[in-house]
């Protein structure tokens, strides 16, 4: 009922990975831009983000508004993400539907409008949605560790911006970014469901074939030097919970790390999920700082964060103090169970529960037509199709002695960044 995946490209650059599945008369299409937050410079932080919210204003041939109600009717769903390394676009529809999707983002690749209007009422909503974060403790935290996190790589800064750039970048700003990224050469169309593979390439190839292409400008971006020595962060704020932020540079997801790391993590804190689309989950109850610090009272709850990234990012450790510890002792609790990892060898059978814990978690977030949609054109972002294919073989490849290798590398004191968030005195 699932066919391999068939890869090709247009003469004007659109790469294309088409996947028949014939379990359900449905077509998910995502449309992914190599541009986010990576690709900003100082002064206009939240660019693209920004222009990710203007490609919902419509265009002469679909206006705003319309298609939400159309797409609502027949009971599709579309939506779209602005990451780090990437911006995607997706829509899951009735098979029978689907050329809509392809319309639709071919149109809106090129011929978005950003009315003058409409960018300064979503000024407004885009700093209101800063305004609402800023509240939040965990954002706060976030915020000031990921700063602290690089010197100068555009990483060190949130997608959704800095609210004194939001506040100054104009219509020209952001149409001007849209122009440089939102072409052919630098899209990746992926189409997951039930079609004929021949077929709909005859589709895409009328619908975006005659868009014009140029070469997209990706910025060199310089690799920060090593973090040297640990940093200390401390926010304070209304509320009366504390909260620690525990962030290690990471590899990127390209670097054979990466998969050793992900296995690290399972053991440690219990798998992350790469697809901020996917579906179902494991638990982190069997994981060493759950049993350490949460069953032991220490916080209240704990969760790990690695990301796949094209460049070097961090892996982060979340943790809630418990009312009756502090921040200090939670930190403490956290470096006895590393220092555990580091002096005891991890024993085969803990390794083999981390991968198959890691393993269920990606095959949940790989089980529906969205998800392997979502697939096809996401591990493109960072490294290629092959990535995702290979990915399951890659963590059964890792060792109890590799992870002892990887721990003593990525999770040492002088490479990471750690922040406390506590209540303010009254």
């Amino acid at each position: 009922m699932t066919q391999p995946a068939q890869l090709t490209t247009l003469p004007n650059g659109l790469t294309i990975h088409l996947k028949e599945i014939h379990t359900a008369p449905i077509i998910s299409t995502w449309v992914w831009y190599r541009v986010g937050s990576r690709n900003e410079t100082p002064g206009k932080t939240g660019t693209s983000h920004w222009v990710e919210h203007m490609q919902f204003k419509g265009t002469q041939a679909f206006p705003a508004g319309i298609l939400d109600r159309e797409i609502s009717r027949v009971g599709g769903v579309w939506n779209a993400l602005t990451h780090l390394d990437w911006t995607t676009y997706f829509e899951t529809m009735p098979a029978h539907l689907f050329d809509i999707s392809l319309a639709l983002e071919a149109d809106r690749m090129v011929n978005s409008q950003f009315d003058p209007e409409e960018v300064e009422r979503e000024r407004t909503v885009i700093i209101s949605e800063r305004e609402g974060s800023e509240n939040q403790p965990i954002f706060q935290l976030a915020e000031a560790v990921q700063e602290a996190s690089f010197a100068q790589h555009p990483y060190q800064h949130e997608v959704i911006g800095l609210k004194e750039d939001l506040q100054t970048l104009s219509r020209e700003d952001l149409y001007q970014h849209y122009r440089q990224y939102y072409q052919p050469a630098n899209a990746v169309l992926a189409m997951a469901g039930d079609f004929k593979t021949q077929d709909m390439l005859a589709k895409i190839e009328a619908a975006y074939g005659p868009l014009p292409t140029g070469q997209p400008i990706q910025p060199h971006i310089e690799p920060d030097p090593p973090i040297g020595q640990e940093k200390r962060v401390q926010i304070s704020g209304p509320g009366e919970t504390s909260y620690v932020q525990i962030a290690y540079r990471a590899p990127s997801a390209n670097n054979p790390d990466f998969f050793a790391l992900t296995v690290l993590d399972s053991l440690l804190t219990g798998p992350s999920s790469l697809n901020m689309f996917g579906s179902g989950g494991t638990s982190n109850k069997t994981s060493r700082l759950y049993r350490a610090l949460v069953e032991g009272e220490i916080t209240v709850s704990c969760h790990g964060s690695l990301q796949a990234t094209l460049d070097p990012y961090i892996y982060s450790i979340n943790l809630t103090v418990h009312p009756a510890h502090t921040p200090e002792t939670v930190l403490n609790a956290v470096d006895q169970e590393i220092k555990r990892i580091l002096d005891a060898p991890v024993t085969n059978a803990e390794i083999d529960r981390a991968i198959k814990q890691a393993k269920a978690l990606f095959a949940y977030s790989s089980e529906n037509i969205s998800n392997q949609a979502f697939w096809l054109g996401y591990a493109e972002m960072f490294a290629s199709y092959d990535w995702f294919e290979n990915y399951v073989e890659h963590l059964a490849g890792v060792t109890p002695e590799k992870v002892l290798q990887i721990a003593q590398t990525y999770l040492h004191p002088n490479n990471r960044v750690v922040g406390f968030y506590t209540p303010e005195q009254s």
